[in-house]
């Protein structure tokens, strides 16, 4: 789980919904206190429960003014956090953006 500079990086499911939301929000509170890198490039699908605690653990990050970045994304999960109207882009790493 371990990046460049004490970054740690966390691998998403291929599917995130109502049952992953707990072990997800588990999985990065463990993490609090270091820069993290979310790898969603293996997500299939995504519900709004999960988007909620990646966008909450995001808000958490910030507050913390550590780095929360998402390293890579699938099409499916950046077609539905569009769709949802989540916009993730100042989240992207700078090697992903469009």
């Amino acid at each position: 789980m371990r990046s460049r500079k004490g970054e740690k990086t966390v691998s998403l499911a291929t599917v995130l919904d109502l049952n992953e939301a707990s072990a997800l929000r588990g999985t990065l509170m463990g993490l609090r206190g270091s820069n993290v890198a979310i790898d969603a490039s293996g997500v299939e699908r995504i519900g709004t429960l999960c988007v909620q605690v990646i966008m909450a653990a995001a808000k958490t990050w910030d507050e913390d003014k550590l780095s929360f970045t998402f390293s890579k994304v699938s099409d499916a999960f950046q077609k539905t956090m569009q769709v949802i109207g989540v916009d993730i882009s100042h989240l992207l790493a700078k090697e992903i953006r469009q």
